[in-house]
């Protein structure tokens, strides 16, 4: 009796429960936005521009209203009686569309009935997609919260309630120093840096923390290894000759460009066009070397004229992917399927880097100029003699042999053809088969180009850094904040257009375009804006509800715990360890990697491992052949650097446990933290000091406990195995503590940013 009373107490509530319930009416569709990034994803590879199959084509209002075999697909004001919903929902015993491919999700169905029932009008444009639309400052939501720190703070918590969701609490001082400094450094913090915090854990204390490491020489090398994998440098040619290649001076151009905040339209406008600028120096034109890190192909029989075609088409590509964020690439052979980007629009961008020469540039070097010199005046002097005697002729000629053979360091870079060029489309992307002619140009959905800009280069590059131009400023941002949150407001910051995912907060982004064209294209002061905000200051704990709500945290309410990079990784086993070398620049390094990685039948090229304190150089120098990698960062997502990397790939795979276990660096790396364990008394603050160094936090008790039985029973296996302790070290106690310097360096939280 009970449980039918609550049954029909239960069905006396339905009525009341579903006007509480009833969903709120649903905005118009705009077909545009919603309707036609669908039918471009789903419906146009088999009923597009390039296939009508049962006749129909759906990506013109024309073929929309036609229909196909079967007739009209769409009755306006009827989802119910529209063919199109019917094979969506694979209704009738019709297969289910797209044929081939995942079913639409109930949403997109849902939206396209209601766009049906709208009268199925298509109107807009695409070129109203929200990226190509240049970014309005929005007003900071106005909300009273003592958690707001800024503008920033803003955007974040009117989305956070938005979604039921509250601030986490601040991260705690220990945590929230190692962030930062691994954000802006890349680096662990010093343990006199973090005592000095933990004395004063202000926000006068924080900010002036923050200041510091935007200063730090180590901040230029943090941020150049993204913008390596933009660029694609390697250390190498690529291919199967993939012979050695001198760009090591372009990379220390991008770290030292960071370094003084060099202002991001001008760092743009060096690196695609430094030697044409008014002013150019020695240093604009190292800049230009972006474009020469593209692969060479130098095996016999290549059409050189193919490769250079091929290199071409690299840059266009990855000129788009890197200041634009948009598949330009897409349109080597047609227009593009989805966003408004002609195929000549792609040939009159290639057309600006086909009347570029690729010169190699000798660097000034004192020790070079002066053997150079020294040489010359010998030979002068000799020359003032008699040079037609036998001994003295055969002296001059070994003097001009070894004058000839001494070369300074050198690098690629680009210089403007002196000859007009003529550049051609290829009919469906096909280098042998010529179009018509085209002129440079740049993409119309764009702002347009003034008048007065020069036809190269420099035109090109000006046109790009113009803060008139809505992708630019948005692209950048969009990447800084995907550094230090782990996932960008535009997850695919490799692309903005139509296919891309939309920004989870689109007036935050245009906020800090906006602002970061007005603090005058300023790294450094955007990332500062950023790292002192409340929502980057957030500790990274979730409770399980709010984990439900939000698992990926797109909402950000609470702070980002993500494993760093490859190159990372390896920095801060250096710097626990005391084996880092922190000279900025210079020639690669061959640090230690195991046997038979390199084998080249062409040259016999051989990694020599580099001897004294070049072996611990950070990871940014680490030289980078593309036919073979250094191992120890592909384990952990690195690339080969042979295209342009916009988004690494985080993984989690047991060969990065093998790696940091066994790799010859992490042994020595354990050996060299051990050795600063055994030089404090105690095990307890032995374990302690290892503990922090790795993880810049104090252990607990039972992690302290833990670690002690860990060095207690290592001790005693190495003193019963004498023989297996000096396969390790010099004495079974070294041996017992470099297994304790290894599970620490192995730890999740040391090589996690949380």
């Amino acid at each position: 009796m009970v449980v039918g009373n609550r049954w029909l107490a239960g069905v006396c509530l339905l009525p009341l429960l579903g006007a509480v319930l009833a969903p709120e009416p649903q905005q118009k569709v705009e077909f545009a936005k919603e309707i036609l990034p669908i039918f471009k994803a789903s419906c146009f590879q088999c009923h597009g521009p390039d296939a009508q199959m049962g006749g129909l084509r759906l990506d013109t209002p024309e073929g929309l209203a036609k229909g196909g075999a079967s007739g009209p697909v769409v009755v306006p004001k009827s989802a119910a009686k529209s063919l199109l919903l019917q094979r969506l929902r694979g209704e009738g015993g019709k297969t289910r569309m797209p044929m081939g491919f995942a079913p639409l999700k109930a949403e997109q169905i849902a939206r396209i009935a209601q766009w049906i029932e709208e009268g199925a009008v298509w109107s807009g444009e695409i070129a109203k997609h929200w990226a190509f639309v240049p970014p309005v400052r929005p007003e900071p939501p106005a909300l009273s919260n003592l958690w707001i720190r800024g503008p920033i703070d803003r955007f974040v918590l009117a989305k956070m309630n938005e979604h039921g969701l509250r601030p986490a609490p601040p991260a705690d001082p220990e945590t929230l120093l190692r962030r930062v400094s691994l954000d802006l450094t890349g680096l662990p913090p010093t343990l006199e840096e973090m005592d000095a915090f933990l004395a004063d854990p202000s926000d006068q204390a924080y900010e002036a923390a923050v200041d510091r490491l935007l200063a730090s020489p180590h901040f230029g090398e943090r941020m150049a290894i993204g913008w390596l994998d933009l660029a694609r440098y390697a250390d190498s040619n690529g291919y199967e000759k993939d012979a050695r290649r001198s760009m090591w001076p372009y990379r220390d151009w991008v770290i030292d460009a960071f370094n003084r905040d060099l202002p991001y339209d001008e760092f743009t406008i060096e690196q695609l066009a430094g030697d044409l600028l008014p002013n150019a120096t020695l240093e604009t034109r190292i800049a230009t070397g972006f474009h020469r890190n593209t692969m060479l192909n130098e095996e016999g029989g290549v059409d050189k004229e193919e490769q250079r075609w091929l290199t071409l088409v690299d840059r266009v590509g990855t000129t788009g992917s890197v200041w634009l964020g948009t598949t330009i690439g897409c349109a080597q052979c047609h227009d593009h399927k989805y966003d408004p980007i002609t195929q000549k629009e792609f040939y009159s961008i290639l057309a600006y880097f086909d009347r570029a020469d690729e010169p190699t540039l000798e660097l000034p070097d004192a020790a070079v100029e002066a053997k150079r010199a020294e040489l010359r005046h010998a030979i002068a002097e000799l020359e003032a003699t008699n040079p037609t005697e036998e001994a003295v002729k055969k002296k001059l000629e070994d003097l001009k042999k070894q004058l000839a053979g001494i070369h300074g360091p050198t690098t690629l870079v680009m210089a403007e053809k002196a000859a007009p060029v003529q550049t051609f489309m290829r009919v469906r992307g096909q280098f042998l088969s010529k179009g018509a002619e085209v002129e440079p140009g740049v993409l119309a959905v764009l702002q347009p180009i003034p008048a007065t800009a020069p036809p190269n280069r420099l035109g090109l590059a000006e046109w790009i850094a113009s803060d008139k131009n809505p992708l630019t400023a948005r692209v950048e941002v969009n990447r800084l904040w995907e550094m230090v949150f782990g996932r960008g407001i535009v997850e695919t910051s490799e692309n903005f257009g139509t296919q891309g995912t939309p920004p989870t907060h689109p007036e935050l982004l245009d906020w800090l375009a906006t602002e970061f064209m007005q603090r005058g294209w300023s790294i450094k002061g955007l990332l500062r804006e950023i790292v002192t905000s409340a929502t980057y200051r957030q500790a990274s704990g979730v409770s399980a509800q709010d984990h439900e709500k939000d698992p990926d945290n797109r909402w950000l309410a609470r702070g980002a715990r993500f494993r760093v990079d490859a190159e990372l990784v390896r920095d801060i086993a250096l710097s626990a360890s005391g084996l880092l070398n922190p000279k900025i620049g210079g020639p690669s390094v061959f640090p230690d990697q195991p046997d038979g990685i390199w084998d080249s039948p062409y040259s016999g090229d051989q990694w020599k491992t580099s001897e004294g304190p070049d072996r611990y150089r950070r990871g940014v120098y680490t030289f980078l052949k593309r036919t073979a990698p250094f191992p120890m960062f592909l384990a952990f997502d690195s690339t080969s650097r042979e295209s342009c990397t916009v988004r690494r790939i985080r993984t989690n795979t047991p060969l990065q446990a093998l790696a940091t276990l066994n790799d010859p660096f992490f042994i020595d790396a354990s050996k060299a933290l051990a050795k600063r364990m055994l030089a404090v008394p105690g095990l307890r603050e032995r374990v302690g000091l290892g503990f922090r160094l790795g993880t810049s936090r104090r252990p607990s008790e039972a992690e302290v406990a833990r670690l002690v039985q860990v060095a207690r029973d290592q001790t005693q296996y190495f003193q019963n195995h004498p023989d297996e302790a000096a396969k390790l070290a010099d004495s079974p106690e070294l041996a017992a503590w470099t297994i304790v310097g290894n599970v620490l360096l192995n730890l999740d939280e040391t090589m996690t940013r949380s």
